[in-house]
């Protein structure tokens, strides 16, 4: 049969039902190297000293510093733990400072218990220097 009409099924749309509401998008976790900024910087001027003090005193660049401070730079661990020192801490009471950022900013608590932090793995924060 030559005047057939294609082998194609008409397709009828429904009335659209209620618009279906978008997820919220997962609040992005905060950068490490912007926590660590912000409380390398928060004691730095809690102790009244200038960038230049505590970079000559941790024996690294002024500007480098400056940009570990503003989250621009992840630094290893040597320079976070002369940055700590310069500061009067140790690099342990740098990441445990990090630490209660990181938890403040997500507002997650994670229970510490003597073997760590427990929970899933997705609770807390687990640094390794």
């Amino acid at each position: 049969m030559t005047g057939q009409a294609p082998d194609r099924a008409r397709v009828i749309p429904l009335r659209p039902g209620p618009p279906r509401p978008e997820p919220a998008p997962a609040p992005r976790e905060p950068l490490l190297r912007d926590l660590v900024g912000e409380v390398l910087r928060s004691e730095r001027l809690a102790q009244e000293r200038t960038l230049k003090d505590v970079a000559d005193a941790a024996r690294i660049s002024m500007p480098y510093l400056s940009e570990v401070e503003r989250g621009r730079k992840e630094a290893s661990s040597e320079v976070l733990a002369a940055a700590a020192r310069a500061l009067g801490l140790g690099l342990g009471d740098l990441l445990a400072r990090t630490h209660g950022e990181l938890v403040r900013v997500t507002g997650r608590r994670a229970a510490v218990t003597p073997r760590g932090v427990s929970g899933s793995a997705r609770d807390g924060l687990c640094l390794v220097a």
